[in-house]
């Protein structure tokens, strides 16, 4: 039987310097969908673009990816995920998890690609695909009978 507590919406999202994937999933559920891709030149813009889709979506929990070297020891840009990943707990008071990334950008733009989109649309639609396939980890590693 799922655990009450782990139900609800979740926002996942995938960090970066220029734009920040969102994705939205159903926790009892356990599907992950890409939502949309914030492209906003500063953190006020940015955090506020974030809380809209919070209240929108009603989320529960939040999802950040952690991006690992390939030996799984961190980077510069881990440490920003994390820094990200504070600021959102401190600013909305949600809980935050973060989830090992590795590969979801390659895996999203290999799945883009594979739809025949031209670099152009892929730019615009791989960093909430990158969240989706991080939130999708989140969620089958939760309930591992849905991994299998």
């Amino acid at each position: 039987m799922p655990d009450p507590a782990a139900a609800g919406t979740l926002l996942a999202f995938d960090f970066g310097l220029e734009r920040i994937g969102v994705a939205v999933g159903e926790a009892l559920l356990g599907q992950a969908r890409a939502l949309t891709t914030i492209v906003a030149p500063d953190n006020d813009t940015r955090f506020a673009r974030i809380g809209k889709l919070i209240g929108e979506w009603q989320a529960q929990r939040l999802v950040v990816g952690l991006p690992l070297a390939l030996d799984g020891s961190e980077h510069e840009m881990s440490a920003r995920c994390r820094r990200f990943a504070h600021q959102l707990e401190g600013r909305f008071g949600l809980p935050v998890a973060l989830v090992d990334e590795r590969y979801s950008s390659a895996e999203a733009e290999a799945r883009l690609t594979e739809r025949g989109l031209p670099w152009q649309a892929r730019k615009g639609e791989v960093d909430a695909l990158a969240a989706q396939i991080i939130l999708q980890d989140y969620l089958d590693a939760r309930i591992p009978a849905r991994a299998a």
